[in-house]
């Protein structure tokens, strides 16, 4: 389960000052660049992911959240191991991926009798690239995150986490079909550190 992240645009994270950057001419003069999210991104916000274009990752701005068929609310997470099996994601798997850059990203846990909230992060970077899927809805553009199975960094958390990309592997994960067919079916072994906030 993914239900919330961390956009930080410090200076110092280049790579995200790239995509902010990219995201600020692309956008610019347009409404959906003053709906950009940052700090913490909840469902339905509207935030930067990298897509392909002309063969190469591009920057773009895509609401979290696949719109449910039927009643309300929002399909934020897809797991990794069915996505080839649901008729939502099974297009989206195939022939739109996206990479949801983040610094960081939310589980909460019972400690004493209330909820500990936790931000999960990599150590010696400041960036995660987990895996997802987008589509565009009446003329939206939309997106979800990839989850799979918890790994021992994440377990005595949640059951669930991100499907987290190494930054090598953005432009296979988004060009090649095959290598993301194989990768979903991997168990995430990136080492994370919980951090209570």
């Amino acid at each position: 389960m993914c239900g919330r992240y961390l956009i930080l645009t410090e200076d110092e994270i280049i790579e995200y000052r790239e995509i902010i950057n990219e995201v600020n001419e692309r956008y610019k003069d347009t409404p959906l660049l003053s709906q950009m999210a940052t700090g913490e991104v909840f469902p339905t916000n509207v935030a930067p992911v990298l897509i392909t274009e002309k063969e190469k990752p591009r920057a773009a701005l895509m609401k979290w959240g696949f719109p449910k068929w039927q009643g309300k609310g929002v399909i934020i997470n897809a797991r990794a191991e069915t996505a080839l099996e649901r008729k939502t994601f099974r297009l989206p798997l195939m022939q739109k991926r996206c990479v949801v850059p983040t610094a960081g990203f939310f589980e909460w846990r019972q400690e004493d009798g209330k909820k500990q909230k936790y931000l999960f992060r990599m150590p010696n970077t400041k960036l995660l690239y987990l895996a997802g899927l987008f589509g565009t809805f009446e003329q939206m553009p939309a997106y979800t995150i990839l989850t799979t199975a918890a790994n021992s960094s994440v377990s005595a958390y949640h059951d669930r986490m991100p499907l987290i990309l190494g930054a090598q592997s953005i432009e296979a994960w988004l060009l090649d079909t095959r290598f993301a067919l194989d990768y979903v079916g991997r168990p995430c072994d990136s080492i994370l550190y919980a951090q209570a906030v």
